[in-house]
């Protein structure tokens, strides 16, 4: 007995939790998922990455600076002395007795050592292309091009995300109205029931009829807790994709709109503005950019070079040698082993490759945007035309409600007309659903999705269960 305060002091306090929990728009909802999605934060980060490349591409034409040092041990030090000259001269091999007894004496008093047995040098050497066929800037061409393709492979996670927010949005938003109208068929079934029960009571209607009442109720009752469930479940998915602790209350529901925009200018926005198409040009780019970096290797490369010392021993080797040296060089490849004829050849074919992937791209995507145009109108007119189905279905249960109370109907056409209600309803509320999707669709391929609150807001229309 004492826990009972407890809980409806839990209760009272969730229901208050509940209540000033701010209702979440789909615009808000949308900004959530681009702040908080781990697979657009991935594709940001690509984008970094491509940036660090193309700045590393941009280098290639600054020159390269290396400063070496080096540590040389020889078998013996590099000595030059009389003999070793006379020997290497015509007159060396004429010398007479008097010349040869000079020499050995002329070795002690005049060796030179060039340099020590631990040689020692640093220098610095900077080599700065300044001609390489177009290689250097087919390479920063191609690493522009890689950065164009992760923006663009953002923006198509972008729609393919706006999609699915507006699957799971607008899905909760739909069973949550399915709910309210199985709750209605119950509670309408549930006011039949209790009357079918009097009336068995005053012996107006037989027990069968009874039965029939009490069955239906049954079988709705049954239905409004799967559609609870449907509507849990709805309520998972939105908040996993949100990143929510808790289901969030939606403000945003289901409209739809008087009439859509020409089919024609969505293909064209398509066709102009969808991001996988322009990820194909990216490639095809690329391909271009290999085919310049491979023709280059055809020309010759020209550079400029220069060598500074930082060090040197105390030699004549070393006095001897100049202290910085600079120069023009050039390089020309006789025979190559990289195959750069056949890897031409294969950047041509993605080059074609790339071009008839294109066109058929081009070709799905008007199928795509025509055939989603087409379901977003036959969403609309079905909507439409239920107008009326549900005004008739609503009559009939009102006059088959006073008609069984009269004994002229039975509780068998109470309760059709109860669940044809429940029926229409809820085609029109899937007619809108599927309405909504499509256009959401039809936005996000053409890249307006920014274009939703419009429709939404100031064209839409409001629809109810």
């Amino acid at each position: 007995m004492k826990m009972k305060p407890i809980v409806a002091l839990v209760s009272i306090l969730f229901s208050v939790t509940n209540v000033h929990a701010a209702p979440v728009s789909f615009n808000e909802a949308w900004r959530t998922v681009l702040d908080s999605s781990d697979a657009l934060a991935a594709e940001r980060a690509n984008i970094d990455r491509t940036q660090y490349m193309q700045d590393a591409a941009s280098d290639l034409s600054l020159p390269k600076i290396t400063m070496s040092a080096n540590y040389t041990r020889l078998d013996k030090p590099v000595e030059i002395k009389p003999s070793d000259l006379a020997a290497s001269t015509p007159a060396g091999s004429q010398m007479g007795p008097i010349g040869a007894a000079i020499l050995p004496i002329a070795d002690d008093l005049f060796t030179s050592q060039l340099t020590k047995r631990d040689v020692f040098t640093s220098s610095i050497r900077a080599i700065w292309p300044i001609f390489t066929g177009g290689r250097i800037d087919a390479a920063q061409d191609i690493a522009r091009s890689q950065k164009d393709e992760a923006k663009y492979m953002l923006a198509m996670k972008q729609q393919a995300k706006f999609e699915d927010l507006s699957k799971f949005y607008f899905g909760v938003v739909l069973t949550e109205h399915v709910l309210q109208t199985r709750k209605e068929v119950e509670q309408g079934l549930k006011k039949h029931l209790d009357h079918a029960k009097k009336l068995e009571q005053q012996g107006q209607i037989a027990k069968v009829e009874r039965l029939q009442a009490e069955a239906s109720y049954d079988k709705a009752r049954v239905e409004r807790q799967k559609a609870e469930r449907d509507f849990e479940i709805s309520q998972v998915a939105l908040t996993k994709l949100l990143k929510l602790s808790s289901p969030a209350a939606l403000s945003t529901g289901l409209f739809t709109n008087e009439s859509l925009p020409p089919m024609s200018a969505f293909i064209e926005k398509t066709l102009n503005e969808y991001p996988g198409l322009h990820i194909l040009d990216s490639k095809k780019k690329q391909a271009n950019g290999v085919i310049d970096i491979e023709k280059g290797k055809y020309y010759p490369e020209v550079y400029l070079y220069g060598n500074y010392s930082l060090h040197e021993d105390d030699t004549l080797a070393a006095k001897t040698a100049p202290d910085w040296a600079v120069g023009v060089g050039v390089n020309i490849a006789l025979f190559d082993n990289s195959g750069r004829s056949g890897k031409v050849k294969a950047a041509r074919s993605t080059v074609d490759q790339v071009s008839y992937l294109r066109r058929q791209a081009e070709q799905d995507l008007s199928v795509l945007v025509e055939k989603t145009y087409r379901e977003a109108q036959q969403a609309l007119e079905e909507f439409n035309s239920l107008k009326s189905s549900i005004a008739l279905a609503q009559e009939n249960v009102r006059l088959r409600d006073k008609a069984f109370s009269q004994g002229l109907s039975t509780s068998l056409e109470v309760v059709d007309a109860e669940m044809y209600l429940a029926g229409v309803k809820t085609q029109r509320l899937a007619a809108a659903y599927q309405y909504v999707i499509s256009l959401s669709r039809l936005l996000a391929v053409s890249g307006e999705m920014n274009s939703f609150n419009q429709y939404q807001q100031y064209k839409g229309l409001e629809v109810k269960s």
